[in-house]
């Protein structure tokens, strides 16, 4: 019945329209499909296709990356609590989500939103006539897409699961193609596996024809290419760590070291670094500032992702100054709000964000060596090479001026990895799908302990793995199917 109006629907727009085959304007439908304004070319010009993929880079400027990434990655993890005052970020610290939730919604949005500008422009830039734009210029712009693409996909299956795989867009509607674009308009989910082809595909195709290098790291190249094929194979099961230290591999022979001072890579002063592989630039102001670094810190009001007990305990245990000072900042906020994990005059911020003013020039790091060290020394680790996996985890701790690890078997090594991400990679959203992936995410998020030790009381089911569909989703799309629990 849903499918019957859904057709109806769909024929009422053609012949309200008087079965015109090409609309002026965009008009969105569902999970970022939307009704382009064409003719038979999406873009004539080289200004237009890159215009096009600027608009799909900026999508790394959105809510979601700015704040949403890190509240999923964080706030979803033990590393941070929810902070702020907003209930939907409340459920998802305490997995008690459901399908209304507004930031599912809106995170859906962004994600599929950005893929559909991507698809825009996959589609359709070696069709460009304009001789300006040259063979080898059409084919970076359809690797850098295709990245992007690629990225967007992997937040979407740790978030949700199966999830559908949209890769064309509508650009018209009529009564005699209607069997052709219903299932773009209306598809259906997708299972993993399928989506994770499609990633590793688009990633393939990225390898293919991006720079190795760029003017700044905010345009994707190789390097960031390798980091996201690494991460890929460590995160779809099974896992394939051949792949894991291949891809990692090619990224540390691309160039990159570690910056001497671990307090370098958040003071603003040493943007694009060697040790940054993909990061996304502001300049600040109204135009170009970076908003989402406020949302963090300041006494202002009560902040997002406010550091756990449990991750400062781990921090002090390892005596971890280092990485401790330039992840936390400790504050006195006596008057302005009461928290029930920690006191008023000793209250914890994020701190690697220095520059936390509104419309600020913060720059965010998406990708960086340290964290292709760790993941190479997990997937040595794995394959049951524990000197290796040792030397790559000295070398990270090193520069936080730390001891060698001890860690003298394979299990033991296991853990020392992801202590060492957790503590390298504080607050830069890897927290929550390296539970997952490892998995290990229910028995340390139903262990975790507030101030005193005391349980914080979590129940993380197999079912909250994964993200609810939005509900407005599901009314909209009657192919969709719920994900168990919700």
């Amino acid at each position: 019945m849903k499918k019957l109006i859904l057709l109806s629907t769909i024929f009422f727009l053609v012949f309200s329209l008087f079965s015109c085959k090409k609309f002026l304007e965009e008009t969105p439908v569902s999970q970022g499909i939307a009704i382009k304004g064409t003719d038979s070319l999406h873009f004539k010009t080289a200004s237009e296709i890159e215009a096009a993929l600027s608009g799909v880079y900026s999508g790394f400027k959105n809510e979601y990356f700015e704040l949403d990434y890190y509240v999923n990655g964080d706030a979803q993890s033990d590393d941070a609590y929810a902070g702020a005052d907003n209930p939907a970020n409340f459920q998802i610290d305490d997995y008690k989500l459901d399908a209304t939730n507004s930031n599912v919604s809106r995170d859906w949005a962004y994600l599929y939103g950005i893929i559909g500008n991507a698809n825009a422009v996959i589609n359709n830039v070696r069709g460009i006539p304009d001789p300006a734009l040259t063979i080898t210029r059409k084919n970076q712009i359809l690797g850098e897409a295709s990245f992007i693409r690629a990225f967007m996909y992997f937040q979407l299956v740790q978030l949700w699961g199966d999830v559908p795989l949209q890769l064309k867009e509508v650009t018209t509607i009529s009564a005699s193609i209607l069997p052709e674009i219903y299932p773009l308009l209306y598809p259906p989910r997708k299972p993993m596996s399928v989506v994770y082809t499609q990633i590793i595909a688009d990633l393939d195709t990225a390898l293919l024809y991006v720079a190795p290098t760029a003017p700044y790291k905010g345009f994707v190249t190789t390097g960031a290419v390798n980091t996201l094929l690494a991460h890929v194979y460590a995160t779809q099961l099974p896992h394939d760590y051949a792949k894991v230290t291949q891809y990692c591999n090619a990224v540390i022979a691309g160039g990159y070291s570690l910056l001497p001072d671990y307090h370098q890579l958040w003071d603003n002063a040493h943007k694009n670094s060697s040790e940054s592989i993909f990061e996304i630039n502001y300049t600040g102001g109204s135009t170009d500032g970076n908003w989402g670094a406020s949302m963090f810190r300041g006494t202002d009001w009560k902040k997002f992702n406010i550091p756990s007990n449990d991750l400062v305990k781990v921090f002090d245990s390892e005596q971890d100054t280092v990485r401790k000072a330039a992840s936390i900042i400790f504050l006195d906020v006596t008057g302005k709000w009461s928290d029930t994990h920690w006191p008023q005059t000793n209250y914890p911020f994020l701190n690697k964000w220095h520059n936390f003013q509104q419309g600020s020039d913060q720059n965010y790091i998406f990708f960086r060596l340290a964290d292709i060290l760790l993941l190479k020394a997990e997937a040595l680790n794995e394959s049951g090479d524990l000197a290796g996996a040792a030397a790559l985890v000295n070398q990270v701790r090193t520069r936080a001026k730390l001891a060698n690890t001890t860690a003298a078997n394979q299990a033991d090594m296991r853990l020392a990895v992801e202590k060492e991400r957790r503590l390298e990679l504080a607050f830069e959203g890897y927290r929550w799908n390296d539970l997952k992936r490892n998995g290990r995410a229910i028995e340390v998020i139903n262990s975790a302990t507030g101030a005193g030790g005391v349980p914080l009381g979590y129940n993380l089911t197999q079912n909250r793995m994964v993200w609810p569909i939005p509900l407005a989703e599901m009314d909209k799309n009657a192919n969709l199917v719920q994900n168990p629990g919700y």
